[in-house]
């Protein structure tokens, strides 16, 4: 593995497949959403082993540890040798709820909405908006 290895965060992040490309990487940098170690990072901010890295993402706030620094962009199935999700419960349930309200979820089977469940299921949304 790449132990000892410097990496930058953006392309660690595009590596591990957090974002989906290097360029959203270095942008959400610049803005102040990904921070290592309690440290706004810039995009050339180097990422070590044990690292924590906290980013804000809407919904939520994610956590990661870092196993290993690791420079090129793996399968998806490999990425929990080199990147731990400590993400708090209640952050993923956010992620969750959002996704679950944005579609309006309904049991499989079950065919499209009604005209009258449609004008409930987009009352639901616009009270959602107010909040």
């Amino acid at each position: 593995m790449a132990d000892n290895k410097t990496v930058r965060v953006d392309k660690f992040l595009w590596s591990v497949r957090i974002f989906k490309t290097r360029s959203m990487a270095s942008e959400a940098c610049r803005r102040g959403k990904v921070i290592i170690n309690n440290i706004q990072a810039k995009p050339s901010r180097i990422v070590s082993r044990n690292d924590i890295i906290i980013i804000k993402k809407l919904p939520g706030i994610y956590t990661y540890k870092v196993i290993a620094p690791l420079e090129k962009r793996i399968a998806p199935k490999m990425i929990a040798d080199f990147i731990e999700d400590i993400t708090p419960e209640e952050e993923k349930t956010k992620l969750y709820i959002k996704n679950s309200l944005a579609n309006g979820y309904r049991q499989k089977g079950t065919g499209r909405p009604t005209k009258k469940e449609r004008r409930h299921i987009n009352k639901l949304k616009s009270d959602l908006k107010h909040l």
